[in-house]
């Protein structure tokens, strides 16, 4: 080997050592040009590589070449380039004249050497360099660069990888911050534990419903967290699912750790990996207020039956009443009577008169109306919070609940009331769908200054015989008997006591639509 071998030579493995250092693939390939210019001393080079089609080869890095050169398409087998990385050996031309498949390169362009990128036994790309001048190239030129694009090769591979790993990388912090943002989102309790019950996870829905912070949490044992979950039950559902592996669920009152009982349900999911239940999953859903929203609207359907019986009841009485006290009058202004006989009529008229009284207090109570406190209201607030209480009802018959929502004037109203006015008609759409219904509530303000805020499902629809009878009391279209007949009668009377409406039609594509009208508040003035 002569003296100037032992220098390529060295040179060689120090090019092979900083490309291995290089893990930026624009930086990479500026640097192989560069060596190629200095060390090589050509006057040109284009370096191509494989397209993930694996059939055309597209520029990458150049010197010496023109636009048009760097935008040609070459596909593998096509000019010496193509041959070589369709070959995976090099190809040294000295006369390009004699070459009928030459793809032009630069100008007046007389002899040609390229060789294959090889890595992991795969052509990845093609090194080439010409000249204006015939056989330029000798074969030691082509086993020297045969040698640095051996180098580049596994340099090209390596960054390409490097540049794969970030990619992923970055992929997956974005899923794992997305899983975090979902579970911080949810009103939801979310927390898992190992197999020893220890928590693993713990999200901030979990943290406000415990009022245990997220570090005072994880790792710890769940029954030193709570000791009152053996006595409930939970403990032993727990130890099941990680034996079992089957999910579980479970509605209870759970005393927290402020010492209030709380009205949860809890669904415990095995949490497994490669078929092994390494852990469990717990959801925690509080439906106490839900449930106690639900029994005031029950409670309000039970008092105004109540009422209008009496009502009934009265209106009965009073008519008879009327005709006994009619003719106990004629009967004392008529006739002479003796004294046991008189006091037996003045007797009769006081009873009268005790009677009528009672009647007109049980219409008084039948018609009296509840405490009335009306408030400045956002109603999309109102749908909003009346969605996060009928998650479990809805996800129960897979329910999908979407909003369409546009900003509103606010509304004088009870909120409360008008919470249990749309978890019935939200109720009535779930009860009237088939699993996996939808339900799309919307909100607008119309030309006349009203907000409207509407309940639409895809569900059966009601006939239009019915449409006129559905908002009498008494009349239920359930065909298990479960309904009081009062649900809609009292949000309609609840929303014409505001002075709105409440109005039934059919949805576009099937199903019903109930509309709520209500007069917007003017803040500034206090009026309609």
């Amino acid at each position: 080997m002569t003296e100037q071998d032992e220098k390529l030579s060295r040179a060689l493995i120090d090019i092979g050592k900083e490309l291995a250092a290089i893990t930026d693939l624009d930086h990479l390939l500026t640097r192989i040009l560069k060596i190629s210019r200095e060390v090589f001393h050509f006057e040109n080079a284009i370096i191509r590589l494989v397209k993930k089609d694996g059939v055309t080869l597209e520029s990458v890095a150049s010197y010496g070449y023109s636009r048009a050169a760097e935008d040609e398409t070459i596909r593998l087998g096509q000019g010496v380039m193509g041959k070589a990385a369709q070959d995976g050996k090099p190809y040294l031309l000295d006369d390009l004249s004699q070459a009928a498949d030459y793809i032009p390169g630069i100008d007046d362009a007389r002899s040609e050497m390229a060789v294959p990128l090889i890595a992991r036994e795969r052509v990845i790309g093609v090194f080439n360099v010409e000249s204006p001048r015939p056989a330029a190239f000798s074969s030691d030129d082509c086993d020297a660069l045969t040698i640095l694009a051996g180098q580049a090769a596994i340099a090209i591979d390596n960054a390409n990888l490097y540049a794969d790993l970030c990619r992923v990388s970055r992929e997956k912090e974005n899923l794992n911050h997305l899983n975090n943002q979902i579970l911080a989102s949810v009103s939801l309790g979310i927390y898992t534990i190992d197999r020893s019950l220890t928590i693993t996870s713990w999200n901030d829905g979990m943290a406000k419903m415990s009022h245990i912070p997220i570090e005072k949490a994880l790792g710890k044992p769940l029954l030193e967290m709570f000791p009152t979950l053996e006595e409930e039950g939970i403990a032993g559902r727990l130890r099941r699912v990680l034996e079992t592996g089957q999910a579980e669920s479970l509605r209870l009152l759970h005393r927290g750790h402020a010492g209030q009982n709380r009205l949860q349900k809890r669904k415990l999911t095995p949490l497994k990996e490669k078929g092994r239940t390494t852990g469990a999953v717990v959801v925690v859903e509080d439906v106490t207020e839900f449930e106690q929203l639900l029994a005031q609207t029950v409670q309000s359907e039970k008092l105004a039956e109540l009422g209008r019986m009496s009502a009934g009841i009265a209106h009965e009485i009073n008519n008879p009443l009327s005709v006994i006290s009619f003719a106990n009058q004629v009967l004392l202004n008529e006739y002479n009577y003796q004294a046991d006989q008189l006091e037996l009529l003045e007797r009769i008229d006081v009873e009268v008169e005790r009677l009528q009284n009672l009647t007109s207090e049980l219409l008084s109570y039948s018609s009296a109306k509840q405490e009335d406190r009306r408030d400045v209201t956002d109603l999309n607030a109102t749908v909003g919070e009346v969605l996060a209480l009928m998650r479990y009802e809805l996800n129960k018959k897979q329910i999908s609940a979407q909003t369409d929502l546009v900003e509103l004037p606010a509304v004088l109203v009870d909120k409360n009331r008008f919470k249990q006015i749309f978890i019935n008609l939200i109720l009535n759409a779930v009860q009237a769908m088939d699993p996996q219904g939808k339900i799309m509530i919307s909100s607008r303000l119309s030309d006349d200054g009203k907000v409207h805020v509407s309940f639409c499902d895809n569900g059966p629809g009601i006939p239009d015989k019915l449409k006129n009878r559905i908002f009498k009391p008494f009349f239920t279209s359930r065909k298990d008997g479960s309904g009081t007949g009062l649900g809609l009668y009292l949000c309609r009377k609840i929303i014409k006591d505001y002075q709105g409406e409440l109005s039934v039609s059919d949805a576009p594509g099937g199903g019903c639509c109930f509309d709520v009208v209500l007069p917007g508040y003017d803040n500034k003035y206090g009026k309609d």
